[in-house]
C-alpha cells in the first residue's frame, strides 16, 4: 500500500489538503482510504460528509469509514478508543502484579486519555490500514509538521528504550521461569514484562517498517509567507534526519495576481514574492511544487473540494529513498566520510556527539540516535561539515582497531 503523509505548520490546511489529495487519487482509479486525527468540524466540513465520531478498538484504531466519493473512504482515529482499550488489555496481563502489591485497577470509566495517546493511536492506525484495510492508497491527516516530525521518529525511539530497560539477553532463564511460577503459586510479573515487551518490540517494528517502506512519501502543506520558509527548513531538516521523502510541497491559499483593492494587493505580492522563493528552493532539490488556490472562503463540501483536487495530485511514483554513502578517502587523505543529506539544516542548529558506536545527530529541536555503519566503529570522529545540505562526516582509522596493510 503506498502511503502519503500530509503535514504542515498549524494553520496551513493540511485537513484541507489531505482530503483534496485523496479525492484526486480516487478520480485517478484508486481505492483510498483517508484518515485524520482532526476531531473538530473541518473534515466533515471539508468533506460534506459527517464522520463517524466513535469506534474502533486496540487493533482497528478508527470510527467505522464513511464513504465521502466515489473510491474514497475517510474516518477519525479514535483515540479515546484505543487508549481505553490499550489500557485494559494492560491491566489485565498485569492482575498478577496488582495483586503482588495489593493494587485495585483502574475501572473503565475512570480511563481518561493521556497526553501522547494521539500519537500512539495514530501509529496503531498506520499499521491497521496496512494489514487490515481494502485499499490501495493511505493519505493521513497528520499532525502540525513538529508534532509530525517527532511521531515519525517515536517507534525507534520506543524500541530503543525498551531494549535499553528490557535486554533480550537478560532473558537467558526464561525456561526457569515456568517453574518458578508453580513454585510461587502465581506467574512472575518479570514474564508477564518480557512477554509484553516483546509484543511491544514486534508492533513498534512492523510501524518502523511502513514509515520506511519505498511507498511511504510526506507531503508538505504551507501557506507562502515571510515565516515559512524558516518554519518550512526546519521540519525538512527534521525529516531528512529521519530519511522520510517529500513527495511535493503545496502552497495553499493562494491569493490572485491583481486586486482593485490596495490592502489585497500587498497580501497577494507579499504572499507571490515568497512563494516564488519557496519554488527555487524546492523545484532546485527536484521536489514538486503543487499549487492551491484561495476560494475566497473556507472551503466545504464537493464542489469545493473537487476545485482543489485538480491541484493535489500525486506523482506516479514515489521519490527514491537518499543515500547516506560512506566514502572511502584513506587513500589520499586517510580518512573516511559519512555524507548525510540534511536539507534545510543550518550550521548554528546542529549537533554530533559520539557515543560509543553511535552518532546522537541534532539539527534544530529534533535529535536522532543513528547506530555507525561497521567500518566506522573502528575509527574516531575527526571532523564534521555542512555544505549544500549535506552533513559530511569525517572518521580517522584507530590504528589499533584497524586492519594494517602487510
Amino acid at each position: 500500500m503506498r502511503t502519503v503523509l500530509v503535514t504542515g505548520p498549524g494553520g496551513a490546511g493540511r485537513t484541507t489538503v489531505a482530503a483534496a489529495t485523496a479525492l484526486a487519487a480516487a478520480r485517478a482509479g484508486h481505492r483510498v482510504l483517508l484518515l485524520t486525527t482532526d476531531r473538530g468540524p473541518v473534515p466533515d466540513a471539508v468533506l460534506g460528509t459527517p464522520l463517524t465520531a466513535a469506534g474502533g478498538d486496540a487493533r482497528t484504531p478508527w470510527a467505522p469509514p464513511v464513504e465521502a466519493a466515489r473510491g474514497l473512504w475517510a474516518a477519525r482515529v479514535a483515540t479515546g478508543e484505543h487508549f481505553r482499550a490499550v489500557a485494559a488489555d494492560l491491566q489485565s496481563r498485569g492482575t498478577s502484579l496488582f495483586d503482588l502489591l495489593g493494587a485495585a485497577p483502574l475501572d473503565p470509566e475512570e480511563l481518561t486519555e493521556l497526553p501522547g495517546a494521539e500519537h500512539l493511536a495514530l501509529l496503531a492506525a498506520l499499521r491497521a490500514a496496512h494489514t487490515d484495510a481494502p485499499a490501495g492508497l493511505l493519505v493521513v491527516d497528520m499532525p502540525p509538521a513538529h508534532d509530525t516530525v517527532r511521531l515519525l521518529g517515536l517507534p525507534e525511539q520506543l524500541r530503543r528504550y525498551l531494549r535499553r530497560l528490557l535486554p533480550p539477553e537478560r532473558q537467558a532463564a526464561r525456561a526457569l521461569r515456568p517453574m518458578l511460577a508453580q513454585l510461587a503459586g502465581v506467574p512472575l510479573p518479570a514474564q508477564r514484562l518480557y512477554e509484553t515487551a516483546e509484543r511491544w518490540q514486534a508492533e513498534l517494528t512492523a510501524v518502523e517498517e511502513i514509515l520506511n517502506a519505498d511507498g511511504t512519501t510526506v507531503r508538505l502543506v504551507a501557506e507562502p509567507g515571510p515565516l515559512a520558509a524558516d518554519t518550512l527548513r526546519t521540519v525538512r531538516a527534521g525529516l531528512a534526519l529521519h530519511r522520510c521523502r517529500i513527495d511535493a510541497l503545496v502552497a495553499n491559499r493562494l491569493l490572485p495576481g491583481t486586486s482593485p483593492d490596495a490592502f489585497l494587493a500587498a497580501l497577494a505580492d507579499a504572499q507571490h514574492t515568497a512563494h516564488k522563493d519557496l519554488c527555487e528552493e524546492y523545484l532546485a532539490d527536484g521536489i514538486t511544487v503543487r499549487e492551491l488556490p484561495h476560494l475566497g472562503r473556507a472551503p466545504r463540501g464537493p464542489q469545493d473540494l473537487a476545485a482543489l483536487a485538480a491541484g493535489a495530485t500525486l506523482p506516479a511514483e514515489a521519490a527514491p529513498a537518499p543515500d547516506w554513502p560512506v566514502e572511502d578517502h584513506r587513500s589520499t587523505d586517510g580518512i573516511l566520510v559519512w555524507r548525510i543529506p540534511l536539507p534545510g539544516a543550518g550550521r548554528e542548529t546542529l549537533g554530533l556527539v559520539r557515543r560509543g558506536d553511535e552518532l546522537v545527530v541534532s539539527t534544530g529541536p529534533f535529535r536522532r540516535v543513528l547506530p555507525l555503519p561497521s567500518a566506522l566503529r573502528r575509527c574516531t570522529v575527526s571532523g564534521a561539515g555542512l555544505r549544500e545540505g549535506e552533513l559530511r562526516i569525517r572518521f580517522t582509522p584507530d590504528p589499533d582497531l584497524w586492519p594494517r596493510n602487510s
